[in-house]
Parts: C-alpha cells; structure tokens; sequence
C-alpha cells in the first residue's frame, strides 16, 4: 500500500470545517482553508499548510487559489445553502477529484448528490445517532458504521461476566454477528481461543447488524 499523502483543501473554516482541517494537518497532510471570513482564516493561519480568504462561489477565485490542484476537497458550508451548492458545483467545473459535502437537510442532500459529490455527510444527525446508541447500552463504549445496515461495535465486558470463559457470551445464539476479537488494554486476543478468560473492561469487538447486535448487547 503506498504511504503517499493526499493533499486536502477544506471549504468553510466554521467550528465543524476547522476541527477537519486541523484534524488532517495534524497527520501530516498538506491542507489548505478556505473561507471569505478574514477572522475564520486568520483562526488557522499557524494550524493549516495555507489559508487563503477567498469567496467559493465565484469559481475564477477558487482557480486563482489552487484549488483545482487539490487531490480531495470537503465543503463545511451547511446553512448556507445556496453558497454550499455553487461551491460543489465550482469545484465540478474545476475538475476536483473527489469531493465530500455537508449536508443540513434531505433536500440539501438530494442537491449535494446530484451535483456529483462523492459523499455527503450529516454531522449533527451522525453524531446525534451515535451517542444514542451509547447512551441507551452503557456497555457500548463505541461503534463504526460499515455501511448497508453493518456495524462494529465496541462492547464492554460487564462485571457479571468477570472469569467466565468465552462461551458465557452466548454469541453463537446470534448466527449473523461474528466476533472480531477482545482488546484487553493495547492487547489484542482471538476470539478463536476458546480458553480465553473474560475480564471485567474487556472489549469485544462484534460485527453485524444493528438490530442483532443491540439484541445482543443488551442481553450481556
């Protein structure tokens, strides 16, 4: 697998936009902003590769910033409707590779994909999705969407379940979830060793669907 480094250019320096770019510089990529809002630029100046002040939606000003060099770009405009759809749309014209999209609507979702973005994302409604999830099983500590109905979820192993081998789960009862394996701190153990003994704050690393692995989940 090549270890090359993709270069970014982020589109809106908001809360949401910020915490993406300064996310992605921290791992080394090259990573520009973009934002009209001189403040939101300056913001980031000492964290990005580059920002520029620039208005998105007039398409010579994205070409004369470099844009279309860019290898992945990620529009954070969300209220504004208008200002995110003529941003995809430039970034269209301009050839960009990949691109992903925030979203604050299902009509606003519908645009998004129609005008070729790769992916469109809901932030709020995502994140809002997940710590439900946490909140309803306090043994789910954390989960991943797969996509098509999958997840893993990171389950803990309860007190109750302290000392007992692995069969004590009881996964077998579930036939469409599997089992990836248990974390024991930075530990990695097989869940294929069925000598294996469960401690209290293990982590078991199930994948399936949601509603097979609430099902079991609760049951623990």
């Amino acid at each position: 697998m090549s270890d090359k480094r993709r270069n970014f250019v982020v589109l809106g320096l908001g809360t949401f936009g910020r915490t993406i770019a300064s996310e992605l510089a921290s791992f080394g990529n090259y990573v520009l902003g973009v934002d009209r809002d001189e403040s939101c630029v300056n913001a980031v100046m000492d964290e990005l590769s580059e920002a520029v002040i620039c208005d998105s939606r007039d398409e010579e000003a994205l070409r004369e910033a470099g844009v279309d060099a860019y290898d992945v770009a990620i529009v954070t405009i969300g209220e504004d409707i208008e200002a995110s759809v003529l941003t995809t749309m430039n970034l269209k014209l301009l050839g960009l590779d990949e691109i992903w999209a925030k979203a604050d609507s299902r009509t606003h979702h519908r645009i998004l994909s129609k005008l070729g973005a790769d992916r469109v994302i809901h932030p709020e409604q995502e994140t809002g999705q997940h710590i439900a999830q946490m909140l309803h099983n306090p043994l789910v500590r954390d989960y991943l969407s797969l996509g098509n109905g999958y997840h893993i979820v990171d389950l803990s192993v309860p007190e109750k379940l302290h000392g007992e081998r692995l069969e004590a789960l009881n996964i077998e009862k579930h036939e469409k979830l599997r089992c990836l394996g248990i974390m024991r701190g930075s530990k990695y153990l097989s869940f294929d060793e069925p000598s294996t003994v469960l401690e209290e704050d293990d982590k078991l690393l199930v994948l399936g669907q949601r509603e097979e692995l609430m099902t079991f989940s609760e049951s623990l």
